[in-house]
C-alpha cells in the first residue's frame, strides 16, 4: 500500500469518527434552557399530534415522557437526594430498586401535569445564570386552555451534557417533598419498606389510569 492510499484511508477513517461523534458534541454543547425547550417542545408536539392522547390515553403520555425527558435525568443523584442519608446504607440491589420505582413515580407525576392541558405551548423564561455556572434552574410554563402549568428544572452540567436532578411540578419541588415522605417510611419500615410502599403506589396509580 503506498503512502497516498494510506493517507486517504486515514482521512476517511477520521471523517467517519468525527461524524459519529457529532451528536455527542452537540449534546454536550447544548445549553440547559435550549435542551429543556427542545425536549419539552418534542413532548408537547407529540401530545398534540396523538389522537389517542387527546382522547385520554395517558399511557401514551407516559411513554412519550419516558422516551424524551427521562434520558436527560440524573436518576442516581435525584434518588439519592430524595432518600437522604439512608442512601449510603442501602445495598446496591436496594439502590437499583429505589431508582426504578422513583423513576416510575416521577414519570407519572410529570405526565399527569402535562395531561391536564390541551393545545399546549411552551414558555421558557430567561435563564439567570453565568456561563461558568455548573448548576442552574430553568423555569418554564406550559400554556393551554386552563391555568399555566409550572414546570421548572434544576440542572447540572456533566461531561455528557446538562442533566435534570430535580423537578418543580405545579409549584412543588419533588425531591424535597419526597425526602420528607421517604424519611418517615424508612424510619417506620426500613429501606425495603420504602421500596414496597413505592411499588404499591405505582401499581395503584397504574391501575387507576388504565
Amino acid at each position: 500500500m503506498n503512502r497516498r492510499t494510506l493517507g486517504r484511508l486515514l482521512s476517511a477513517a477520521l471523517s467517519l469518527a468525527l461524524l459519529a461523534s457529532a451528536p455527542f458534541v452537540r449534546a454536550a454543547e447544548e445549553g440547559p434552557d435550549a435542551l429543556i425547550k427542545r425536549v419539552s417542545t418534542e413532548v408537547l408536539d407529540g401530545i398534540k399530534s396523538d389522537k389517542a392522547t387527546q382522547a385520554g390515553d395517558t399511557s401514551r403520555v407516559l411513554a412519550l415522557v419516558d422516551a424524551k425527558v427521562m434520558p436527560n435525568v440524573n436518576f442516581t443523584r435525584m434518588t439519592a437526594s430524595a432518600v437522604g442519608r439512608n442512601w449510603r446504607q442501602a445495598t446496591p440491589a436496594q439502590k437499583t430498586r429505589l431508582q426504578e420505582e422513583f423513576k416510575t413515580l416521577l414519570i407519572r407525576t410529570y405526565s399527569g401535569a402535562l395531561s391536564q392541558v390541551k393545545d399546549q405551548s411552551l414558555n421558557v423564561k430567561p435563564l439567570r445564570a453565568a456561563p461558568t455556572d455548573t448548576e442552574v434552574t430553568v423555569r418554564t410554563e406550559v400554556l393551554g386552555r386552563g391555568d399555566p402549568v409550572q414546570l421548572d428544572y434544576r440542572m447540572e452540567k456533566t461531561p455528557t451534557g446538562w442533566k435534570i436532578y430535580d423537578l418543580n411540578v405545579l409549584g412543588v419541588w419533588l425531591v424535597e417533598t419526597y425526602r420528607t415522605q421517604f424519611a418517615q417510611e424508612i424510619s417506620a419500615n426500613g429501606v425495603d419498606g420504602l421500596i414496597a410502599s413505592m411499588s404499591q403506589r405505582n401499581k395503584t396509580n397504574a391501575g387507576s389510569k388504565s
